[in-house]
This record gives C-alpha cells, structure tokens and sequence, in this order.
C-alpha cells in the first residue's frame, strides 16, 4: 500500500477520533440538556441516552485504533500474521457491542411510553435512526466477519507458500 495513502487514512482516523471525542464531551450531553430544557418530561431519559451515546462513540473509536494498529501491520508488511487476527476481532467485537447498544435503544424507544411535545413523529424519526443502525451495524460486522475469513485464508496461503520457498 503506498504511504501517501496511510497517511491519508491515519489523518482520517485522528479527525475522526477527535470529533468523537468532541461529540463525548461536548455535543451529546449539550444536546440532552437543550432537550430537556426544551420538554422537561425528557429528564429521566437523558442519562441513560447520553450514556449509551458516549458508549457508541466510544465503540467506534476503539474500531478505529484497531484499525490504526492494522494499517501499521499493512506498512510493516506483516498483515499477513496471527497478530492481524487480535484487531480485526476487535473491530468485529466494538462493531457488534454499538450494534447491540442500537438495539437496545430501539427496543426501548419501541415498547416505552416516552412522552412527545408534538405528535410523536420525532420519537419515529429516531426510532427509525436507530432500527437503521441497526442494520448498518449488523452488516458491517457481517462484512468484517467475512474480510476476516479472507484474511485467514490469505494467511494460510502465505505460510504454505514460505514454507515451498
């Protein structure tokens, strides 16, 4: 892989880091705080939003330090090796811990009586939000689970082939 283009991905990856943490630390819970000001009745939902929120940035972020540690694998030339297995399963693992956090704020949404200052259409708009990532999440792991049977046969294929050499 040329390394213009690891470095591109790394910057990408630090911006991306940072603007979760920026959403951490200041969006999230600005954004709670402002609906509740806007309709109080909010008030015993926002921690608990705001902390699986901060949790799935948190996921987020720990798929993109895997990611960092394979693309120092892919400079090295050593992806091919037993260690790329450790971080690609954690990308699968962070990948399906904010999935599973997704769901469980689609079921709550879905079966809690959580109170709307108009007709109810903002709760169906972030039920729907979150019922879709959901199914982003879910098939991100998919894809990754099969990236990583790719990347087990791939290896495979390099020791046999240093083996004949």
């Amino acid at each position: 892989m040329h390394q213009l283009f690891i470095v591109v991905l790394r910057v990408g990856i630090l911006a991306t880091v940072a603007g979760g943490l920026f959403g951490q630390i200041v969006v999230i819970p600005t954004t709670a705080a402002d609906e509740v000001d806007r309709f109080p009745p909010y008030a015993p939902f926002a921690t608990p939003y705001v902390t699986v929120a901060i949790i799935g940035v948190a996921c987020v972020q720990v798929a993109l330090f895997a990611v960092w540690m394979l693309l120092d694998m892919v400079q090295r030339d050593a992806i091919f090796s037993p260690r790329a297995f450790r971080w690609v399963d954690i990308v699968i693992g962070s990948s399906v811990a904010a999935t599973l956090l997704a769901g469980g704020v689609s079921l709550h949404i879905l079966l809690s009586d959580i109170p709307s200052p108009d007709d109810g259409m903002e709760l169906l708009g972030v039920l729907g939000a979150t019922v879709m990532s959901v199914a982003v999440g879910a098939a991100f792991a998919m894809l990754t689970v099969i990236m990583r049977g790719l990347l087990r046969k791939a290896t495979d294929l390099e020791t046999e082939i240093a083996g004949v050499v």
